[in-house]
């Protein structure tokens, strides 16, 4: 949506600017003082732009999981994203198995129940014949 849109960019506006304030105070000049006080200004209104659009993007939801174990220790938040999809995609191979193994069991099972109880499984089958 458009406010997301507006949301990102202002946020990468914003990191930008910390990032450069950070590399002015690791090395502060008296010639710089201008230029970081902008900075920190513009700092400042950035973040009261971000708060104006705080409550069309309230419905958001970020799982903690990606503030706690990606932003905050400086990874990409898509890394996120790409661990779901393999944890996903692997437990959906771990069901498919069992369900696989489930089919397998019955056709055994049906198999050994023919060959064991020929006339009632002929009636079963008469009377179950849409799942056989």
């Amino acid at each position: 949506s458009a406010s997301l849109q507006f949301l990102q960019s202002h946020l990468e506006m914003f990191i930008e600017n910390v990032r450069q304030i950070e590399i002015m105070v690791s090395d502060v000049q008296p010639q710089t003082q201008t230029v970081l006080n902008q900075k920190l200004n513009g700092m400042i209104a950035g973040l009261r732009e971000i708060n104006k659009i705080r409550s069309q993007v309230e419905d958001v939801y970020v799982p903690l999981e990606v503030c706690y174990e990606f932003i905050d220790k400086n990874k990409n938040p898509h890394l996120y994203t790409r661990d779901v999809l393999l944890t996903t995609r692997a437990k959906n191979e771990e069901v498919k198995g069992t369900i696989e193994a489930f089919q397998k069991l019955k056709a055994n099972l049906l198999l050994e129940l023919f060959q064991t109880f020929p006339d009632e499984m002929n009636t079963y089958r008469a009377y179950r014949s849409d799942t056989m």
